[in-house]
């Protein structure tokens, strides 16, 4: 290995994306972000992370806790993420994400913590409680990105404001140094981001924390299951509309053509021209026959990963084993950048070469 490693492919950009490993993903994460993943690997040089340290900034059981990362590999890895094309990997398995975290710790400034709006939602009144971890999440994220000096990044509304502040760091870290060293991410934008709400209540977005199983359609539920989900999904007695301004204040209504249309890969406007005029007793079975032939395999696949737990242990592995043969020789450069004493970028480089 030598440090072109670290180096981006011509005329390829390099995306980092993660997720936290909470287990029991269901439709909403599979449209709003992981189809999306899927796309992406074709277009970039993509690295994919399943972000263990982020999860315990909240108490994990830790039994718990690796099923669920191994769900969530599984989740991925059946969806589409190929890894010959991609790197999957655990973020704890390569410990230059944590080492730049603390070099970025110290310089970020508190001022720009103190505008992160997500650790105001998450820590709630009990923010005296709340962990360092849990404040400092964003800076993390950060490392999490710059580690691999990533060029673009897929975000939903909620990770702006940290993409924004990841920029900053590299921005300040360069500045500081006076060595461009990282790039400004930019956001990688989907023209239409689906976004997808509870079947039982069409206000609020579908989500595992719900205390009904009936408002989600889990990745791993077998098409029998999917189908009493969708026949049992709230709806209003209206017949579907044949514009999109029909649909104004039928939140429930929306969501399932919004559903329907992302996993046909077409328009609102296409839905409703074929089904305007019709109800839902004509639209629902349509709907179910449509997700069980997009989602049953992805669960069959899921169910046989599950399986086979020494299987997804591999491919994490292999692929920890790849994006750290691009960190470390990036992180060499760092320490060598911030002065710390000891190996140089080059003999750091070597040494990694030998092992």
């Amino acid at each position: 290995m030598n440090s072109s490693t670290a180096q981006i492919p011509a005329g390829k950009g390099r995306i980092f994306s993660g997720i936290q490993p909470t287990g029991n993903l269901h439709l909403g994460n599979y449209l709003g972000a992981i189809r999306n993943w899927v796309a992406l690997q074709h277009d970039f040089e993509s690295i994919y992370c399943i972000v263990d340290l982020h999860a315990i900034t909240v108490q994990q059981d830790p039994a718990q806790l690796r099923k669920s990362t191994r769900e969530v590999a599984a989740s991925l890895i059946a969806s589409g993420i190929s890894t010959e094309q991609s790197i999957l990997f655990t973020q704890s398995c390569v410990p230059q994400h944590s080492e730049l975290a603390w070099v970025f710790n110290c310089v970020t400034r508190l001022g720009w913590l103190n505008r992160m709006t997500q650790f105001k939602e998450k820590a709630g009144k009990n923010r005296e409680n709340a962990s360092v971890g849990l404040y400092s999440y964003p800076i993390l994220m950060a490392a999490d990105i710059l580690t691999y000096k990533a060029t673009h990044v897929p975000v939903g509304e909620d990770q702006k404001q940290h993409l924004e502040l990841t920029r900053d760091i590299a921005q300040a870290f360069n500045s500081i140094y006076k060595k461009d060293v990282f790039p400004l991410p930019k956001p990688q934008i989907f023209g239409a981001a689906t976004r997808v709400m509870s079947l039982r209540d069409g206000g609020v977005k579908m989500s595992k924390s719900d205390v009904s199983d009936n408002s989600r359609i889990n990745l791993t539920d077998n098409p029998d299951i999917i189908m009493q989900k969708i026949r049992k999904a709230k709806t209003d007695p209206d017949a579907l509309p044949s514009e999109i301004a029909g649909l104004s204040g039928r939140l429930e209504a929306s969501n399932l053509i919004g559903i329907y249309a992302a996993l046909a890969d077409c328009r609102v406007e296409d839905v409703l021209f074929d089904f305007g005029g019709r109800g839902f007793g004509d639209f629902k079975p349509v709907l179910a026959d449509l997700a069980v032939a997009k989602l049953s395999p992805i669960g069959d696949e899921m169910r046989y990963l599950l399986k086979n737990p020494d299987d997804i242990d591999s491919i994490l592995t292999r692929g920890a084993e790849k994006a750290s043969n691009i960190a470390r020789p990036i992180l060499a450069e760092v320490r060598d950048i911030v002065g710390f004493l000891g190996l140089s970028t080059d003999q750091m480089i070597k040494l990694n070469q030998d092992h």
